[in-house]
């Protein structure tokens, strides 16, 4: 079933539409989707040694761009990486090139968010970090993933649970 299409639909068009439609149907996700973009090679993220004691830092790229591995459509989104530096501070330019090294990698947003989290601590080894990441609509819907070092436990915290819960008995 196509769905709604506007009367003025060229034959052409309509063809693009069934076509795309059916092979949207007949593709699954996989486990190479879901693995994309984890172990290839980026750049090294620089540090400098840190001269002051607990405070924190945040930094704001508010045009990161990658691609998803299953479509190969771009995904355009916002990073925000708040951290605390222990003895190591994140070196801007060289955590830039990192970034951009993204914009052509086919990899999930959710993965993106915590493969640099991940490459964050391993560089720096901040006392604790928290990578956002807020990705622009496609769709009709648009996703923000919040990664954190050290790793929570697997239960929500407590006023997640009571708002998850107050928006379930809302509907």
């Amino acid at each position: 079933m196509l769905g709604i299409l506007p009367l003025d639909v060229t034959p052409a068009s309509r063809e693009f539409a069934v076509h795309y439609n059916r092979g949207m149907a007949a593709k699954r996700y996989t486990d190479e989707h879901a693995r994309a973009g984890l172990s290839k090679p980026l750049p090294d993220i620089e540090t400098f040694p840190n001269q002051f004691p607990r405070y924190e830092i945040v930094i704001e790229h508010p045009e990161f761009t990658s691609v998803c591995p299953k479509t190969g459509l771009p995904d355009f989104g916002a990073i925000s990486i708040r951290y605390m530096p222990d003895k190591q501070c994140l070196e801007l330019k060289a955590l830039k090139e990192y970034l951009l090294e993204y914009r052509n990698l086919g990899i999930f947003q959710e993965n993106a968010v915590n493969r640099i989290l991940e490459d964050i601590v391993k560089a720096a080894k901040p006392a604790w970090a928290v990578v956002n990441g807020t990705f622009r609509p496609r769709g009709g819907m648009a996703t923000t993933v919040e990664a954190r070092h050290p790793r929570p436990n697997k239960a929500p915290p407590r006023g997640v649970r009571r708002r998850a819960r107050a928006n379930h008995e809302q509907k």
